[in-house]
């Protein structure tokens, strides 16, 4: 046996409200590796998950079998500056991205304000940043190599199981485990970042403005006065938004001095902002063209809710695309977060989040904290039965589900 097994501790997520103990932890380094622990799974009818950074909210990563930890498997493999594709290993995070595709004149097209997922675990859950004509992580998988769940090694590609790449792109983990992904890249392009704040009215005069205008627009509103403290965000009272206005700079722009909210730099540089994990998420993509509407609906039912919807409100937008579970599926949306305040019994407020959400055939955020059910995702998922169908053809053992998908997906 060539991987390392250890006695499991406990497994905690990034924001500690997550932890379990697995039966055991295994180590593997390379694919064959993996292969062989979810050979030895399947064969003794025990499930296998592995994880990333963390960074779920749900318990997407938990299993009362064995945990695989391919930390190991990390590191950019080759850049194609021609096609504009980067292979890389699955533990790589996204920030490690920016500087080796800068220098072969590449840049992600896109990414949120977070850096340290893990690459992997960012397409499986479709993690975006914001911008009306700007996908997804998972739009961006062009190709991988994965071990399904009984341990077979597949390639997926143009030319080699094409028809899977759509299952995968948005797949939580539940055909297989990615070793090996294939990522479309954008040329290097240079942002203007402007970060401001401005009275809801205002923000909702320009909303339009700004979505069709910015490459990047996105906003938080703030219930109460505290509000603003709790994302480390400045100068910010009730009903004020902290806005963030992207574009991809200009030469001009390139050489003037700019006051202190805004910046000339780097994608890589410019997008990622630092939080303290003190908060527990909840977010759905909801149709962009009723998005007046839902945001000030959020807003009358967030101030009901107060003190638990202290939190502030966080609004995004992302394109469409064609992964069969992601939450973009041919439906540009916009993306409504919010947050309950760990220590406190935030359930309630949160559920009533839901109701709304689901008036506007919401869709979830599959590493944030949600309320579906089968039913519901075969209501807001046209390609769901085919997800489904696709998880029995490379999981028929139920190697990779828990306690928390197998109710969603088996």
């Amino acid at each position: 046996m060539s991987t390392q097994q250890s006695t499991a501790l406990a497994w905690t997520n990034w924001v500690g409200n997550q932890t379990f103990t697995p039966a055991s932890l295994r180590v593997a380094a390379t694919e064959n590796e993996v292969a062989e622990i979810v050979t030895e799974a399947a064969a003794h009818g025990i499930g296998a998950r592995t994880f990333g950074t963390g960074h779920s909210f749900t318990p997407i990563v938990e299993t009362e079998g064995v945990l695989i930890d391919t930390s190991a498997m990390r590191g950019i493999l080759h850049i194609d500056t021609a096609a504009r594709q980067v292979i890389t290993l699955p533990k790589t995070t996204i920030g490690e991205f920016g500087e080796p595709l800068w220098e072969q004149g590449l840049a992600l097209a896109n990414q949120g304000d977070i850096d340290t997922q893990a690459i992997a675990g960012a397409i499986a859950t479709a993690t975006h940043g914001s911008g009306k004509r700007l996908p997804n992580f998972s739009a961006a998988l062009a190709g991988a190599r994965f071990v399904d769940g009984m341990g077979n090694l597949v390639e997926v590609s143009k030319d080699e199981n094409a028809e899977v790449l759509p299952a995968l792109q948005t797949s939580m983990g539940l055909l297989g485990i990615m070793t090996r992904l294939t990522l479309n890249v954008a040329p290097a392009y240079t942002l203007h970042s402007r970060h401001t704040v401005m009275p809801y009215t205002e923000v909702m005069e320009h909303f339009d403005e700004f979505v069709e205008t910015y490459r990047h627009f996105s906003f938080f509103w703030m219930p109460t006065d505290a509000s603003a403290k709790l994302y480390l965000l400045k100068n910010a009272r009730a009903d004020d938004c902290v806005v963030k206005l992207y574009r991809e700079a200009t030469p001009e722009i390139v050489t003037q001095s700019l006051p202190p909210n805004e910046q000339v730099g780097r994608p890589y540089q410019i997008y990622p902002m630092r939080y303290d994990p003190n908060f527990h998420e909840v977010e759905y993509f909801l149709p962009l063209e009723h998005a007046r509407d839902i945001i000030a609906e959020m807003r009358k039912l967030m101030r009901r809710w107060v003190p638990l919807s202290i939190y502030p409100l966080e609004v995004r937008m992302v394109a469409a695309d064609e992964a069969w579970m992601s939450p973009n599926y041919r439906r540009t949306n916009l993306v409504i977060s919010i947050s309950g305040q760990p220590g406190t019994d935030y359930w309630p407020y949160l559920h009533a989040c839901d109701s709304l959400f689901a008036e506007f055939e919401g869709r979830p955020h599959w590493g944030k904290l949600h309320f579906m059910t089968a039913d519901r995702l075969a209501r807001r998922f046209p390609r769901y039965e085919d997800f489904v169908r696709m998880r029995q053809r490379f999981d028929p053992k139920g190697t990779f589900l828990n306690a928390f998908t197998r109710p969603l997906f088996a």
